[in-house]
């Protein structure tokens, strides 16, 4: 599964979270920050973390989320780690 793959489906994740603005959600990129550029609430991290493991069907260890930071490219790291873990 390609980057940016990721990121769009990440991106369609977002558009069902009713604390990220939809406008905000043009042009994201790796460096896009959840906090800062999307004004997402920290809480909120948790709730996409859980969507996003349904979407691209994959679990989360509790560390890594724990360890998550707030740009769009450690999520996308994060699901690339998921997915080696579950081939391996």
């Amino acid at each position: 599964m390609e980057r940016q793959e990721i990121i769009d489906g990440l991106v369609e994740v977002l558009r069902t979270v009713r604390t990220v603005d939809p406008a905000k959600l043009e042009n994201v990129t790796e460096e896009t920050d959840f906090l800062t550029d999307m004004n997402t609430p920290s809480t909120e991290l948790i709730n996409i973390a859980a969507k996003v493991e349904q979407k691209f069907n994959v679990e989360f260890e509790d560390e890594d989320i724990d360890e998550l930071g707030s740009k769009v490219k450690d999520i996308v790291d994060l699901i690339i780690k998921a997915k080696e873990r579950e081939n391996s």
